[in-house]
């Protein structure tokens, strides 16, 4: 689509005599300062990357071999982007009049690994998960929905490196109890509290 162009006049002596001014404001304006360090990475900072991660690596599993089949029992296997593999197994219906999927699912990750890289700095990881982690209740499909799901493990481990600088973070054999409603995951990993908007 064509636009039009500002017009311009041709600058008399009273457009010069401004000059100095709007540069001394310009000037002015300018940050001489460093950049802000970025924010540092506790202990419960970096266990909210690490169940986003795991959030995301059975988010994933599920749009890979699951999103699309038909309703009912459920087994397949994948392999994980970078290396490893994962099973989802268990029985998914589908609520067309809500616009969700009710799901009784087991995700096992066998050295999966997966990676994320992002510009906000707690949405970075490149972990590997081994283990196995029960989901049940409702994934939202339509804006009519809202997901509502109970995410459970006696024994997850999670390691690698997460957030931006990079921290190498390890969860070794851990018991995992979330919750997620909406878009707010919140339980313990470990038995430490975590919470994490997704």
């Amino acid at each position: 689509m064509r636009r039009l162009w500002p017009c311009r006049a041709r600058p008399d002596a009273a457009s010069w005599a401004w000059l100095p001014l709007v540069a001394l404001v310009a000037l002015g304006c300018t940050s001489v300062g460093k950049a802000p360090e970025p924010k540092e990475c506790d202990a419960e900072c970096q266990d909210r990357v690490a169940v986003r991660a795991l959030r995301e690596a059975m988010k994933l599993v599920y749009n890979l071999k699951l999103q699309g089949e038909p309703v009912g029992a459920q087994d397949a296997s994948t392999d994980c982007p970078q290396g490893g593999s994962a099973r989802v197994f268990g029985y998914a219906s589908s609520n067309e009049l809500q616009g969700a999927t009710e799901v009784e699912l087991t995700y096992t990750f066998s050295t999966c690994s997966y990676q994320r890289v992002d510009e906000t700095a707690e949405e970075n990881y490149d972990i590997t998960v081994k283990g196995s982690v029960a989901q049940t209740g409702t994934l939202a499909v339509q804006p009519t929905a809202t997901t509502a799901l109970i995410l459970s493990s006696d024994e997850v481990s999670i390691e690698g490196s997460l957030y931006d600088p990079a921290l190498d973070y390890r969860a070794e054999a851990c018991q995992v109890e979330l919750a997620q409603d909406g878009n707010e995951l919140f339980g313990t990993l470990c038995g430490r509290p975590v919470g994490v908007d997704l």
